[in-house]
């Protein structure tokens, strides 16, 4: 909004605390936070602060009033359950089959594509606010399509009844629309918009965010026959919906006429309904009595650990009610089930973990619990290591929320040698998981509904390693990975330390060397780590950097962990001659480095770099409006000015972040423009007087030994 605007609208300074609390970004308080967190993994305390217990091997850290704080290990459980396709009774085969999964794959989601049914030619203009709606629609909808075809096989591996739940309010939003289409009247925007997909590891259904008001006040789907539902009792709900949405709920959506969508809006609602009944009426009615998986929760809470203390995790809302609910009514005692809905979950966590909460006097013995059923707002910002045992009652695409699952109880203060986590998966196997996921893959990428690739949706493994690690129960699969999320700045700061802690005469010899010191040492090159030369160098601008250069004097990577992690070597490894080429890699490296620095001829860097990639993708969007009434001057002017110049560090770590989690194009665009506008995007020096660089050190790799 620029400065003076900011300044004039919330009475503060830009640079100031106060105008943190007038952000609803969290990427803004990440930058902030970013200048006083340290980031370290429990594998990195691990190796570089714990100390060895004699005996068996289980590090601890030596608290401040000299307490031992110990690291358990996490050992992975497998739970199987049955689905046998065989037996046409089998609730999960038929929910499983490939009948379904073609039906969900061949959804035309129009609600949640509408900008896609715009009509060119209404028989009106629009007004403002009706103009902005839909181009807010047409922004979000391939997004948002991808987004919802993909949650309904997450509900689906989650559980039945989550999944027949939320068949049967897509199927009733449907036909919400196609009652007010048929009948002229507005139709109800609510979360079919981009401001949906800011929430989308919330826990509710997404059709149920915008429906469960109907819930609330009683207007609930009519009872049906077993086991069937019709057209006709789904269309005489959808007009009581209808009526409520339009008065009491009113202020809830934003509100469009029919007349601005093309009729083939109605074809394809009705199309989707329609389709959706047919599963339906194949599966039939879901019967907690013969559900395999829920049976095989309960004897892990009853049998296998009657009396322990034990958090179940699963990804959706709904799951948690339906666990709760069951196992309540098989007799199941102190137990209960938190969602992002609820009144208060971080008292619940008390009730639950007591003891590392420093709550024993105000829970009473009575109210403690001993099971409890959560969602992932439990998984994060949580002490809950009063229990040793996780269990993951459906497993999450982004598979990183399993280690953040077990993080919860993994904790100082944790008293048990060994944290135990449980992951439900199909007796027969992973294969049935990964064959599901393969499929929505291919799917999304046919259709290109996701704008750039399926990362939006896909955080785990492409080809299955962690599922098929988990189903074999392979130590170390829930632990984050060593080193990649450590900050740079501890990682190299942790190389220096425990080279002074082995040798302290290095604290005084190293500082005391002279610029431009080598070595040489030996290298076993492989297919991204080629020989060649490592470069330590302080630029012409005062600032650090690394470059890795191979023996043609070609850049290996951009990436300073990956440089650092190259130089890496033992107290013992030799000191090899120089190799023949060595000075003259130091001058490439050197040169490369200056290049980057002035931006001369547009150097982009590493086609995976947050700046080659965004100008790839900005470009190919500026073309592809090129000429229209989408077509933006100032991009064009941002676009040249990632070419000709370096991004700023946290335009670099804002980027990637986004690109990680797969941006589209338009909100790229917005967010470069964004940059751009508040000089925050690139860093510009067209007139600065050059300065020489200074090399510090290199370090060749020789595959050969060349003596000179």
């Amino acid at each position: 909004m620029g400065e003076a605007r900011f300044v004039g609208e919330f009475q503060c300074p830009v640079r100031s605390l106060a105008a943190f609390e007038h952000s609803p970004y969290p990427e803004d308080w990440r930058e902030l936070m970013r200048l006083y967190m340290v980031r370290r993994t429990r594998t990195f305390i691990k190796e570089n602060y714990a100390l060895p217990r004699e005996g068996p091997d289980r590090k601890y850290l030596l608290l401040e009033d000299g307490t031992p704080s110990y690291f358990p290990d996490r050992v992975p459980r497998t739970v199987t359950f049955n689905i046998d396709e065989s037996d046409p009774t089998d609730q999960d085969a038929r929910l499983y089959s490939d009948a379904v999964v073609a039906v969900i794959n061949a959804l035309q989601l129009p609600r949640y594509g509408l900008g896609n049914y715009r009509n060119p030619k209404p028989d009106r203009k629009p007004s403002a606010a009706e103009a902005r709606t839909l181009d807010d629609l047409s922004r979000a909808g391939k997004r948002l399509m991808g987004f919802c075809r993909t949650n309904l096989f997450k509900r689906l591996e989650s559980s039945g009844s989550a999944f027949i739940q939320s068949i049967e309010r897509h199927i009733l939003r449907n036909y919400v629309y196609l009652h007010a289409i048929e009948e002229g009247l507005d139709l109800p925007i609510g979360t079919q918009n981009a401001e949906f997909l800011e929430i989308r590891a919330g826990d509710e259904d997404p059709d149920a965010v915008v429906g469960a008001e109907e819930q609330d006040s009683g207007e609930e789907l009519e009872e049906r026959p077993a086991a069937l539902r019709t057209e006709e009792q789904f269309r005489r709900s959808a007009v009581t919906v209808y009526a409520h949405y339009s008065t009491a709920k009113k202020r809830q959506f934003k509100w469009l006429s029919p007349r601005f969508f093309t009729k083939t809006l109605a074809r394809d609602l009705r199309d989707d309904a329609i389709a959706l009944l047919g599963v339906l009426n194949s599966c039939g009615e879901w019967r907690s009595d013969r559900d395999t998986k829920l049976r095989a929760l309960l004897d892990l809470l009853t049998q296998t650990h009657p009396m322990e203390k034990m958090i179940v995790f699963t990804q959706f809302a709904d799951t948690v009610r339906y666990l709760e609910t069951e196992l309540k009514a098989r007799g199941l005692q102190k137990m209960e089930g938190v969602t992002g809905d609820s009144e208060d979950p971080t008292g619940t966590a008390w009730k639950f973990s007591p003891i590392s909460n420093d709550k024993r006097k105000e829970v009473k013995p009575e109210d403690e619990l001993r099971v409890l059923v959560a969602t992932d707002v439990l998984s994060e910002g949580q002490n809950l290591q009063d229990c040793a045992i996780v269990v993951n009652y459906d497993l999450p695409w982004a598979i990183i929320r399993l280690v953040q699952r077990a993080g919860r109880v993994d904790r100082i203060g944790q008293k048990s040698d060994t944290v135990l986590c449980y992951s439900f998966l199909p007796a027969d196997g992973v294969e049935r998981i990964l064959n599901l996921r393969g499929r929505v893959r291919q799917r999304l990428k046919q259709n290109a509904e996701v704008v750039g690739a399926d990362e939006a949706f896909f955080e785990d493994d492409g080809d299955g390693r962690v599922l098929i690690d988990l189903y074999n129960e392979k130590v170390g699969v829930m632990d984050e990975e060593p080193d990649t999320e450590v900050d740079l700045a501890s990682y190299a700061y942790q190389i220096w330390r425990n080279a002074v802690q082995a040798r302290p005469e290095l604290e005084r010899a190293i500082p005391a060397l002279p610029s431009v010191v080598y070595s040489t040492r030996q290298h076993e090159p492989g297919p991204n780590a080629p020989d060649g030369v490592l470069v330590y160098m302080r630029t012409g601008e005062g600032s650090d950097a690394l470059a890795w250069v191979d023996s043609k004097g070609n850049s290996v990577t951009e990436s300073q962990y990956a440089i650092l992690k190259a130089a890496e070597c033992s107290l013992a490894t030799p000191a090899l001659p120089r190799r023949a080429d060595h000075h003259e890699l130091v001058r490439y490296g050197v040169e490369m480095v200056a290049r980057e620095e002035r931006s001369a001829g547009g150097h982009l860097g590493s086609r995976a770099g947050a700046r080659s990639r965004s100008y790839e993708r900005l470009m190919s969007y500026a073309e592809r409006v090129r000429g229209t009434m989408f077509e933006i001057k100032d991009l064009t002017k941002a676009i040249d000015e990632i070419y000709r110049f370096p991004l700023q560090e946290r335009a670099k770590e804002k980027l990637n972040r986004q690109l990680r989690v797969g941006i589209s194009e338009e909100e790229l665009v917005r967010l470069v423009l964004e940059l751009w506008d508040d000089d925050r995007l690139c860093v510009v020096q067209e007139s600065e007087e050059a300065k020489e660089p200074r090399i510090i050190c290199s370090l060749g790799l020789s595959t050969q030994v060349e003596v000179r």
